[in-house]
């Protein structure tokens, strides 16, 4: 195994850990990590088939929620992000509701603005 799957193995823990206690509490616990709000996006793996759920910091703004694919920093985008792309249709956890949504990637103008927004509201975006 190398160096970066070692790495990464006590991130994917906890991301599912935290997923399905968010779930079962129906978002009372795990969904507020500091300031940031967690929702839990539902997608179908575009290769595999398998269904995810992917613990993500959200915002609401404008009436639509809106994640950033940050994938911590890293060059290549998330893998949630392709699936979504793939199969737009899906489900969102928030606070213990489930909301039926039409992913869409921002477009023009819109990245600027939801990035300033996102980042004004969690500035460790910012690092």
């Amino acid at each position: 195994m190398n160096e970066f799957a070692v790495a990464k193995f006590p991130l994917k823990m906890f991301m599912a850990a935290n997923a399905l206690i968010i779930h079962l509490s129906r978002g009372r616990i795990g969904s507020q990590l500091g300031t940031p709000s967690i929702l839990l996006p539902h997608s179908i793996g575009r290769k595999s088939g398998r269904h995810f759920i992917n613990p993500i910091v959200y915002f609401f703004t404008d009436g639509f929620y809106f994640v950033i694919g940050s994938n911590y920093g890293k060059d290549q985008d998330t893998a949630w992000f392709y699936n979504l792309v793939a199969q737009p249709g899906t489900t969102i956890e928030v606070k213990g509701r489930n909301i039926s949504v039409e992913a869409s990637q921002a477009l023009g103008t819109e990245p600027e603005r939801l990035w300033k927004y996102a980042s004004d509201h969690h500035p460790p975006y910012l690092h």
